[in-house]
């Protein structure tokens, strides 16, 4: 599968086989996630892996849109204690989202299915996940990235848009 197939096949899965991902592809995964870009190569990312079914339940409770019954997740967090200027340091949502990508991207290659849960920027989901996780204070969570093999099957599509494309000037 050539990249632009893997972008097309991307979709967000939401029903789940109950089946263990195997660490050995939790990790691949992750390998992908930490070659994303990053500015000035700082690298903010960390990562907790979720394979516990009752920390699965409690994410599940502690989030408006994490109802699926995922065997897996990761949540994507960003390391502020690694910025040396505070300007820097509101980059870390850019660079965590590029490795959230890499993930998704990644996962499909291995035959899981992947749906992006939003917890950064909501003030109390971001609470309610930091203290499940027991993060430190510097370490915010900007998402939970549910994984699995699927039990759904979606096409592959773009959402390409004209009307949304400007060249040269918005016009």
């Amino acid at each position: 599968m050539n990249i632009q197939d893997a972008i097309y096949a991307r979709r967000s899965i939401r029903k789940f086989e109950q089946k263990p991902v195997e660490k050995e592809k939790l990790e691949l995964l992750l390998k992908a996630a930490m070659a994303a870009p990053s500015g000035m190569n700082i690298q903010p990312w960390e990562f907790v892996v979720i394979t516990n079914p009752e920390t699965l339940k409690e994410i599940r409770s502690s989030l408006m849109f994490a109802k699926f019954d995922a065997p897996a997740a990761i949540s994507v967090c960003g390391n502020l204690s690694l910025f040396k200027k505070p300007m820097a340091s509101t980059f870390w949502v850019q660079d965590c989202s590029a490795a959230t990508e890499n993930i998704l991207l990644s996962a499909v290659g291995l035959g899981l299915g992947t749906v992006w849960l939003g917890v950064h920027p909501v003030h109390v989901f971001t609470k309610r996940i930091s203290a499940l996780l027991k993060l430190p204070k510097h370490v915010i969570p900007l998402n939970v990235i549910y994984v699995g093999y699927p039990s759904e099957d979606k096409p592959p599509r773009t959402q390409y848009d004209e009307s949304k494309v400007h060249w040269e000037t918005y016009s």
